[in-house]
């Protein structure tokens, strides 16, 4: 990611953390990289960790890695099918078909981005 993406890390949010209020207190870094990158969403899959309530202060919403890409996949359906195959491409140890890759996302619980690239692969 640093490679390809200028300015990608956040840094001097520190001071940020103190000041923050989350269920668990080894979570306020992410929320203050958040706030500090003006980040809209956190994606995670702990949403308990990240409340509305608290982070509709800061106008950031905590989303589900699946409805995340899900949402991309709406979005731009052929570039992400084009990721998930430069994805799948350099597994090499062991290598992985694209259903065998699939397979290990819905082991991750992205059940519904999953089904949706299932959708998208089998009309091409």
């Amino acid at each position: 990611m640093n490679r390809n993406v200028r300015d990608c890390l956040v840094t001097s949010y520190e001071y940020l953390i103190p000041s923050l209020e989350l269920p668990d207190p080894d979570d306020r870094h992410v929320l203050a990289a958040a706030l500090k990158g003006r980040a809209d969403v956190i994606v995670t899959f702990n949403l308990s960790d990240f409340p509305k309530a608290i982070l509709d202060q800061y106008d950031i919403e905590a989303q589900h890695p699946d409805n995340f890409i899900s949402n991309l996949i709406d979005l731009r359906p052929a570039k992400i099918v084009a990721a998930v195959k430069i994805c799948q491409q350099r597994l090499q140890n062991p290598p992985k078909s694209i259903n065998e890759y699939l397979d290990t996302l819905l082991r991750q619980g992205l059940t519904l981005s999953v089904s949706m690239l299932r959708e998208l692969y089998d009309e091409s």
